[in-house]
């Protein structure tokens, strides 16, 4: 039985050929993109398509061209407003060569972000950008299908050296140790890491940490060697009371924090490396009646549009994400396109923007 909200068919493609006066071949090619169409006949077709409000079956047309000009994002959290920024740039780039995104989130866990690979694949996605939740020297066979059946990859924000790929970074260890090196310069020592790698057993001294390192995520070790090169550099001893090793999010920085704050020789700065480390460690803060930066000095990663705005302004470590998503995709597009240049990483800079978060303890 119809009713007043039945859809009302698609035009077909006959029926497109019928208004244009062509034959169905014509349009098929003209509207599949494929195969060559005079400019005149080929503006005929469109304003007829147009006037009937035909939309292309995208299933078809990749049966035909082999393609179906969309992207596969899987990406950790899209709520993590860094990934957001990422992917707006992402997104950007492939619309300008009319492309689709299909964004998967995996909550940093292998078995998610295996089911992922896996739809992407069974979706016939042209090629997918992932930033995997692995450890650096960690294994990935979920991706062995991804590599069968030849479909371009870009790693995101995080390398493994198990997966031969294009990938797109920014100067994480870099960055991390010119603002640790300035709580340095303004007379800290006792400076707390948010986060380190997720662990049940924290390190003993350094060397074991960077043992650690080796299968923590890529960018939450090379800002943690950051760390301490800065430590090392300065001759301030490492401590490892000082550098989380808990469950991301915000209650646990939050419980991890308080923990430093009870410290006999508690922290005087710390040093956020994403944003939930840092909203949980300005709570814990608070919760002790402390203030920053007078009791507390802090740095965060990633210059969100509030850390400017509060107060005190936050001193943080300023990724280029538009700009990440872009390059990424630019990559992928041109691999798809069928660029078969080595793999190559890229690395952009990531900057320090200093504000008022930092109090001067030389004194």
């Amino acid at each position: 039985m119809s009713t007043e909200h039945e859809r009302t068919p698609s035009p077909t493609i006959s029926e497109v050929a019928a208004a244009a006066g062509v034959g169905r071949a014509t349009v098929a090619r003209t509207l599949g993109g494929y195969g060559s169409v005079s400019p005149k006949t080929r503006d005929r077709i469109l304003a007829a398509a147009n006037e009937l409000g035909y939309r292309p079956n995208s299933i078809a047309r990749s049966m035909t061209t082999g393609e179906t000009r969309t992207l596969g994002v899987v990406l950790a959290d899209v709520g993590n407003p860094f990934f957001a920024g990422v992917l707006r740039g992402l997104t950007d780039a492939a619309r300008k060569s009319d492309y689709d995104v299909l964004v998967l989130s995996t909550d940093e866990s292998l078995q998610r972000e295996a089911a992922a690979i896996d739809v992407l694949v069974d979706k016939q996605v042209d090629g997918i950008v992932l930033a995997p939740a692995a450890g650096r020297r960690d294994p990935l066979p979920h991706l062995d299908i991804v590599a069968k059946r030849e479909i371009p990859i870009v790693l995101l924000d995080r390398l493994v050296d198990t997966v031969e790929a294009d990938a797109v970074v920014v100067n994480n260890r870099e960055a991390s140790r010119a603002a640790v090196t300035s709580l340095i310069e303004n007379g800290h020592r006792r400076i707390a890491f948010v986060w380190g790698p997720v662990t049940n057993e924290p390190a003993a001294d350094a060397d074991d940490l960077r043992r650690i390192i080796d299968h923590a995520l890529w960018s939450d070790g090379e800002r943690l060697l950051g760390y301490l090169d800065a430590l090392e550099l300065a001759g301030i001893p490492f401590d490892t009371g000082l550098v989380t090793h808990v469950v991301k999010n915000e209650s646990q920085a939050t419980r991890a924090v308080l923990g430093m704050l009870s410290l006999s020789d508690a922290p005087t700065a710390i040093f956020a490396t994403e944003t939930d480390a840092l909203t949980g460690s300005l709570r814990a803060i608070r919760q002790r009646g402390l203030r920053c930066p007078d009791d507390v000095s802090m740095i965060g990663f990633d210059d969100s549009s509030w850390a400017s705005v509060m107060t005190p302004p936050m001193s943080v470590v300023a990724q280029p994400m538009h700009q990440l998503g872009e390059l990424a995709a630019e990559c992928l597009l041109a691999r798809v396109a069928g660029n078969d240049a080595p793999f190559a990483t890229h690395v952009l800079q990531a900057s320090f923007v200093e504000r008022d978060s930092v109090a001067d303890r030389r004194g």
